[in-house]
């Protein structure tokens, strides 16, 4: 059986769907050739045909037909987690949540281990999830909390289905109860510290978990700062996805250079996030071009933040505003001066309440009170 630490782990890695929400990507991972001397592999000489061919079809970016006979093998093998785990990762980045509920039923059926169970009930809590917010269902999120209650009776100690969960509390409109969730997260957890800055800013506003947030992330940047997301709460944010290699990219460079540049006195943000996978020729050009705003390499479109964009062309930029809502993607050298100007205004306006809040507060109990505004390389 799997120790404490191997079992935290697992899960760890599963709560990426929850944190980037819709946003997955739908890069296909790069699929192995059929292996029976793997772990989890189909051992049945039928079921390992079928799984060369569920490959073939994702090759071919046929994801559907490569779904189909991922599940397919899983069922003539009897025991294949490979086969079911490839029909998951595929269900869920290509936005089909209810066959991957139904996939991740099948694996619980399967499951043997405690670890395994687990991580199964969380699969099926996290395709229910997602269906609530796709589908705007309250039954979703509800059941979504079962499967997650079933996983920490499991594994009481994989703190972060606690943040999962404080999500789906939090689409239902229980606020006290998604705090408590979020709360416990902070309290125990220490394998997923980039999502701790997430957790407080949702227990400080719930509303911000009902909201189509975008993905955390921390990194180092070409110039040393260590920024995460949430660390730049009250600024908007231009990502900008590039690579050297890409024409388009370097065409749209001058348009992302006079965008920092203009606003480089207001509360916004520009990273350019490259995914090039040759780190020296990514500084050269970075010098050469004098590309001085935040510039970070995360190596290719398999880049995890990338992946968490769900980037798959480039150039790509996203806008965030000042509460971390993403609120567009654009690809292609899109002309989006218009709206970042209305963003870095509410900005504007957000500062100067929070400016304003402790004056208000301060005033004697007797006095007339003003109607608050609604509120680096890999």
């Amino acid at each position: 059986m799997l120790g404490i630490s191997a079992r935290l782990q697992v899960l760890s890695s599963l709560i990426a769907f929850t944190l980037v929400g819709s946003a997955l990507s739908i890069k296909a991972l790069d699929a192995p050739k059929a292996d029976a001397s793997k772990p989890g592999m189909p051992n049945d000489p039928k079921a390992l045909k079928t799984y060369q061919n569920a490959i073939d079809w994702l090759k071919a970016g046929n994801r559907a037909e490569a779904i189909e006979s991922f599940r397919k093998a899983a069922k003539q093998d009897g025991h294949c987690t490979e086969c079911l785990r490839q029909a998951y990762s595929l269900a869920t980045s290509t936005g089909q949540f209810k066959e991957a509920e139904e996939i991740a039923r099948e694996w619980l059926s399967i499951a043997v281990t405690v670890p395994d169970r687990a991580a199964a009930h969380y699969r099926i809590a996290i395709a229910l999830q997602q269906q609530g917010i796709n589908d705007k269902k309250e039954k979703c999120f509800d059941e979504s909390c079962d499967e997650f209650n079933s996983a920490l009776q499991l594994e009481p100690k994989l703190t972060t289905i606690h943040y999962a969960m404080g999500v789906s509390l939090a689409h239902m409109h229980r606020d006290d109860a998604a705090r408590a969730e979020f709360s416990a997260f902070l309290a125990s957890d220490t394998v997923t510290s980039n999502v701790h800055e997430r957790a407080q800013r949702y227990i400080d506003r719930v509303d911000l978990a009902r909201a189509r947030m975008a993905p955390p992330f921390s990194v180092t940047t070409l110039d040393g700062q260590h920024i995460s997301l949430d660390s730049l709460a009250g600024k908007v944010v231009l990502i900008d996805f590039w690579a050297t290699w890409c024409g388009p990219c370097r065409e749209a460079l001058p348009h992302i250079r006079d965008i920092a540049h203009r606003f480089q006195e207001q509360p916004l943000v520009v990273i350019s996030i490259s995914l090039d996978k040759d780190e020296d020729k990514w500084k050269a050009f970075v010098a050469k071009d004098q590309m001085t705003w935040l510039q970070y390499r995360d190596g290719s479109f398999n880049g995890p933040i990338a992946r968490s964009f769900g980037v798959t062309a480039i150039p790509a930029t996203f806008t965030i505003d000042a509460d971390g809502v993403l609120e567009d993607q654009h690809v292609g050298d899109a002309n989006i001066e218009g709206k970042l100007k209305k963003l870095v205004a509410s900005a504007g306006e957000l500062a100067k309440r929070k400016t304003a809040a402790p004056a208000l507060e301060q005033r004697p109990a007797d006095a007339p009170i003003a109607a608050k505004a609604p509120g680096g390389s890999n």
